[in-house]
């Protein structure tokens, strides 16, 4: 498939979508206007990085442009539902996330083991919470500041 054509394409139905210029998106993503345009037309292929400004400018997430560019592999076992959901262009992004985010809900809930990152952030939460918020006093133990 013309991998290249499809993302450039994809990022100007995404942009219209978004109601941006060719102008006020190169400058939320941070490229110059006759690159982005290059993007649009096929002329020029994106690099992730470049993808990702892009991304942010538009406020959709980078994996759906990595999907269409054909950077990110739809996942293993993913049945193609993910990259059906991403390209679906009756779908505004937020809606396209909503159903992604429902759709690996349930595909979570009947694996038997939780993914990686899933672990990752679990083992992350405690340490975030134990880190002392410096607006709170430190322990009603210790004297206060002396303010002499």
């Amino acid at each position: 498939m013309g991998t290249m054509n499809t993302i450039g394409d994809y990022i100007r139905q995404q942009r219209e979508q978004a109601k941006f210029s060719l102008r006020q998106l190169a400058q939320a993503a941070g490229v110059s206007n006759p690159y982005l345009s290059q993007i649009e037309r096929g002329l020029r292929k994106p690099s992730a990085d470049i993808l990702q400004q892009i991304a942010k400018g538009l406020r959709i997430s980078a994996e759906a442009l990595y999907v269409q560019a054909g950077i990110l592999e739809d996942r293993p076992g993913d049945s193609g539902v993910r990259s059906a959901l991403l390209t679906d262009p009756q779908l505004t992004e937020r809606q396209k996330q909503v159903l992604i985010e429902i759709y690996e809900s349930f595909r979570r809930e009947s694996q038997p083991t939780p993914p990686t990152a899933e672990v990752i952030s679990v083992l992350r939460e405690p340490e975030s919470a134990e880190t002392t918020d410096p607006a709170e006093p430190a322990s009603p133990t210790e004297p206060a500041d002396d303010r002499s």
